[in-house]
């Protein structure tokens, strides 16, 4: 047996052709910038032809060299568990449910850097030079749990997994239940570039007080709630689940922002480009769907029939099959769960039985709107599963478009309620309809809402105050609201008449969109607080109002419809690019918020509103009545003059914004001096559509193809 052994061939039916030592292999690990010292002292594990088992550690710079091992092949696996103290790594690795096999590998791929700042894979590692083979790895390949992994990125040195396939179905190595490692060749040097763990994240304050950040990022993150989760297979999996659906939540979530890919499609035929504002933040704090394995986690197992568990039923919910039609999702980091609620996307003619009648909540005080409450009450243990399982501590944020805003505040109010939790909330809506009475709102005051109206969206003005009741008084109610000139309306939409109860009444403190005209003749809004209902109720009469007598029922639908100043897509979204910009401006520069014509031309439509309500007192006090006495009650005249004088409460605070000057925090909240905003900036910025400076943000106009194509109208939310 004194021939050299390297002239053997490797493999025969069943066994090495030469089991005698003699053959060496050296590698390296090393980061995108051909350092190896991120490795060093990385404890590794080799199975050579015949089974031998080698253990050892990297060297300082992350090498090592095997010396006389049996010839052929090597399989190298980086297998050893995290025993760190870091805290976050802990915790994953030991929580109630769905712990996290994160090995050391993981924990130093995490802590290493994209060469591109992109993250796309570079061909100039200086340590290919030094190589007889260079590969470019991630770290699933080198260990043996992969479900909490990205997807692989392309890369053009890519291991042959071929061979450790072949050496399996040899029987050479030791047993292993998966196919884990890579191969490294006998006698010569394997560089192995390993892909760094990075992940990007939307940006989201965890402050209580409104700021544009939150404005901007959350009316994405609402409309999102409008996608479908995008898991295949979408129910019962048997071994590995995938989300190649775009846009999905699931493919958002668990393969873009995983890969450090910028997404920014929301909407199948969305063309306009709206980037969330992302942080680079290392794998394991990134917004987390949660792994499918069926071999680690008894709950993944396809044997408990309608009890498995999988990405898709602990993050996704849609009651379709149930009758609320409600859809949501939830995710979460070590700092915020995030919960999206879309509500019902309805197509049916709901109004022929639309039902507003208001029953009393179980677990708080007062009452709320019927069909919002049934559907708040059918996703309240999916949320609370989820919170059960993952909440450790993080702020709660919830967010919701049109009725999935009204379900939003029920599921915010019912979350803070629940005993002994603790749960801290944030909640943001967007165009949300009045969900609750006068009661429960004030029972609710100690829950965060921030409340955004645009100008001409009529779904926040409904159900009206006095819609308490069934669809023959409020479908008639609504059509006088709805076709009167502005004064009439107001007297109904402000909530002057009510038939028995409580009133509903919105909660939150409101954010309202008031649309301008620039000098260049572009559109634009300034958002402020204008603290009275009269702007919202008569923005939402123009939207839908009709010329001459009053409108036929299917006209009334159809003018529904048309009122695109409710869509995400079309309306929310771009003005709450435009706010950011315009703040982002306004404190660089420590401007104001509005320039001298812009207030000029905002007070003359507060005036005017409110000449219309002084018109429409004098018109009540000079109508007669034929008893001789004034028919008009005196609560009516009570509401209107306190909704005159809060008109003219909102002109002082409009006149306000002329002097006020913004910090850091009224635009980026608990962001503000966080090290990671400047790069994150940077990376926004560099989208040619967010580089654009005017004098003031104007909206960008929506395209045809969007105009109401994500988010239509729901009806639902009206009723």
């Amino acid at each position: 047996m004194d021939l050299d052994a390297r002239k053997h061939p490797f493999f025969s039916s069943s066994k090495p052709a030469c089991p005698l030592h003699g053959d060496w292999v050296s590698f390296c690990l090393v980061d995108e910038f051909g350092v190896g010292s991120s490795y060093g002292g990385l404890p590794y594990t080799i199975h050579d032809s015949v089974g031998c088992k080698y253990e050892g550690r990297l060297d300082a710079d992350g090498f090592v060299k095997l010396r006389d091992i049996n010839c052929g092949p090597v399989v190298l696996i980086f297998d050893s568990l995290y025993t760190g103290v870091e805290k976050l790594y802990q915790r994953l690795m030991a929580r109630p449910t769905y712990q996290l096999p994160i090995t050391e590998l993981q924990f130093r791929a995490e802590h290493t850097r994209f060469a591109a700042t992109d993250g796309r894979r570079s061909e100039s590692n200086p340590a290919r030079q030094k190589a007889n083979k260079f590969y470019q790895v991630e770290v699933r390949d080198l260990v043996r749990h992969v479900a909490h992994l990205p997807p692989p990125a392309p890369r053009i040195h890519q291991p042959p997994r071929h061979a450790l396939k072949m050496m399996a179905d040899l029987g050479f190595g030791a047993p292993q239940p998966t196919l884990a490692g890579i191969v490294l060749f006998p006698n010569s040097h394997t560089v192995l570039e390993v892909r760094p763990l990075r992940a990007l994240r939307p940006i989201i304050s965890i402050d209580d007080n409104f700021c544009a950040l939150n404005l901007y990022q959350l009316s994405l993150m609402a409309a999102f709630s409008y996608c479908d989760f995008g898991q295949d297979p979408r129910e019962k999996p048997f071994n590995e689940v995938y989300f190649p659906l775009n846009p999905s939540v699931g493919n958002f979530f668990a393969e873009q922002l995983s890969s450090y890919e910028e997404a920014w499609k929301i909407d199948p035929e969305q063309v306009q480009r709206f980037y969330p504002l992302y942080e680079e933040v290392s794998y394991s704090r990134r917004f987390e769907i949660l792994p499918f394995d069926p071999e680690l986690y008894p709950l993944n197992r396809p044997d408990r029939g309608n009890e498995q568990e999988h990405p898709a039923s602990l993050h996704f919910f849609d009651d379709e099959k149930s009758g609320t039609d409600t859809q949501a999702f939830i995710v979460h980091h070590d700092e915020v769960i995030l919960i999206s609620v879309r509500g019902t996307f309805s197509k049916a003619d709901v109004l022929r039985d639309a039902d507003a009648h208001q029953v009393p909540v179980v677990d708080g005080i007062g009452k709320v709107h019927k069909g919002f409450y049934e559907a708040y009450r059918a996703m309240r243990e999916f949320v609370l599963h989820y919170l059960d399982q993952f909440h450790d501590g993080q702020r709660i944020v919830i967010c919701g478009h049109s009725l999935g805003g009204a379900i939003a505040l029920l599921l915010a109010e019912g979350l803070r309620r629940v005993p002994e939790s603790n749960y801290n909330i944030l909640l943001y809506t967007y165009g949300a309809p009045r969900a609750a009475d006068s009661e429960f709102v004030a029972g609710a005051s100690a829950l965060v809402h921030h409340r955004i109206v645009n100008h001409n969206d009529p779904v926040p003005s409904v159900p009206a105050p006095w819609m308490n009741t069934t669809a023959k008084l409020w479908v008639p109610g609504a059509v006088t609201v709805f076709s009167a000139p502005i004064p009439g309306g107001l007297l109904f939409a402000t909530g002057l008449v009510r038939v028995g109860g409580n009133p509903y009444q919105h909660h939150g403190e409101q954010q309202h969109y008031m649309p301008i005209t620039l000098a260049d003749g572009t559109q634009s809004s300034v958002l402020w607080k204008p603290g009275c209902e009269s702007i919202q109720e008569a923005g939402a009469n123009r939207a839908l109002q009709l010329q001459g007598d009053t409108p036929l029922r299917e006209n009334f639908l159809r003018q529904l419809f048309q009122a695109s100043q409710h869509f995400m897509t079309a309306s929310y979204i771009p003005a709450a690019w435009a706010t950011l910009r315009r703040w982002q401006q306004t404190l660089e520069n420590q401007s104001s918020l509005v320039t001298h014509s812009e207030y000029e031309q905002l007070d003359r439509a507060l005036e005017s509103m409110r000449q219309q309500l002084r018109d429409k007192r004098r018109e009540l006090d000079r109508r007669p009545a034929p008893n001789g006495r004034s028919h008009v009650p005196e609560h009516y005249h009570q509401a209107l003059n306190a909704e005159i004088d809060r008109l003219h409460t909102s002109r002082r605070r409009l006149e306000s914004l002329r002097w006020r000057r913004l910090d850091a925090r009224d635009v980026y909240g608990s962001h503000a001096q966080a090290a990671h905003l400047q790069p994150s900036l940077k990376r926004w910025f560099s989208h040619r559509e967010n580089r654009e400076t005017p004098p003031a943000a104007s909206i960008p106009p929506a395209t045809s193809s969007e105009r109401g194509k994500a988010q239509p109208l729901d009806i639902d939310s009206i009723v």
